[in-house]
């Protein structure tokens, strides 16, 4: 399941995306509980900031404010996360990655990101 760090966290404006966030961590995890004993694996990959076209219709098409959120730091980009996937279902039958969060080393939190100046 794709998740993001907005599942472990909230921030003043994230309401409604924090929430869905939490609320599919919640999902993975009573999943994980209702098929104990099944030969089925789930993961949690709960990114942090991703430069994708997210931040694009995050602001309704206004490409100005979408770049500012990725301005003077260097974010995650999709090949990141794909390779978290791979590394997930890479595993042995046998082996359960529960959760996997990952952030650009210029992210602390959801709110709280290094920039660099210039």
């Amino acid at each position: 399941m794709l998740g993001s760090t907005a599942g472990f966290e909230t921030y003043p404006g994230g309401g409604g995306y924090s929430s869905s966030k939490h609320a599919l961590r919640a999902v993975t995890r009573t999943l994980r509980l209702e098929l104990l004993g099944e030969p089925i694996r789930l993961t949690e990959i709960a990114p942090g900031l991703v430069e994708t076209e997210f931040s694009l219709h995050r602001f309704a098409g206004d490409k100005n404010r979408a770049d500012s959120v990725y301005r003077g730091l260097t974010p995650l980009v999709a090949e990141d996360i794909a390779q978290c996937v791979l590394f997930a279902v890479s595993r042995p039958a046998h082996v359960n990655i529960d959760e996997i969060v990952v952030r650009p080393v210029d992210q602390a939190t959801s709110t709280l990101v290094h920039r660099k100046e210039g």
